[in-house]
């Protein structure tokens, strides 16, 4: 049995760096496009109604409460079933970037209200617009209270996008899979795996803590 698996060679560094790429590449179109979402949701909800913010409530609560590979699966094969299939990455970008969204107009909104309403007084006495007090009080001082949490955040679309696998997109974990299957080298490969998401994450999370001693959080 021993001679159907050959041991892990140099060949193989151009399957991983591909699942290494692949994985950057899904993490920032989810982190981008749902910090973008997120900001817009965060703020809607911060400013709506009773009733706009139960309606947004209710479809955050089902993308942050539903497992995220339940949901990458569903909507993979709904599309599928419509006729209409996607291709892994884009599928996996579609409902990662909503995943995420999810979580960080919860962060966002949060911010947003953690401005106190005296400092929006103050600045409306002073003859700002309502959209001039947003842009210049509210926004910077809402964002930066909450850039903590948008980074752990953050850095849990990285660790997440390894289950856009079980829809066949090519990122590190697949990879790591495919090679495992071929060498029978588990604990080699999964350990070298974890130094890559280590890799991987470990600049984002260094430059966090940079820009929060810059601002003194």
């Amino acid at each position: 049995m021993n001679s159907l698996f050959t041991p892990l060679s140099w060949s193989d560094s151009g399957l991983i760096l591909t699942g290494v790429w692949n994985t950057i590449i899904i993490s920032v179109v989810a982190i981008v496009v749902g910090t973008i979402l997120g900001l817009i949701v965060g703020f809607l909800r911060a400013e709506s109604n009773r009733a706009v913010n139960v309606l947004f409530g209710s479809v955050l609560d089902v993308l942050r409460s539903v497992p995220l590979i339940i949901q990458l699966i569903l909507f993979s094969t709904f599309v599928g079933a419509m006729g209409n299939p996607l291709a892994p990455f884009v599928a996996g970008s579609i409902v990662l970037s909503l995943y995420t969204m999810a979580f960080m107009s919860e962060v966002f909104r949060s911010g947003f209200e953690s401005v106190s309403p005296s400092m929006q007084t103050a600045a409306r006495s002073l003859g700002m617009t309502k959209w001039q007090t947003i842009y210049h009080i509210r926004l910077p001082i809402g964002l930066r209270a909450v850039f903590p949490s948008w980074l752990g955040v953050a850095l849990s679309v990285i660790k997440d996008s390894a289950l856009v696998s079980v829809i066949g997109y090519m990122e590190l974990l697949r990879t790591s899979e495919q090679l495992i299957s071929r060498t029978q080298q588990p604990l080699e490969i999964l350990i070298g795996v974890g130094i890559f998401y280590f890799i991987i994450s470990y600049p984002l999370s260094h430059y966090g803590r940079y820009v929060e001693r810059k601002m003194a959080i």
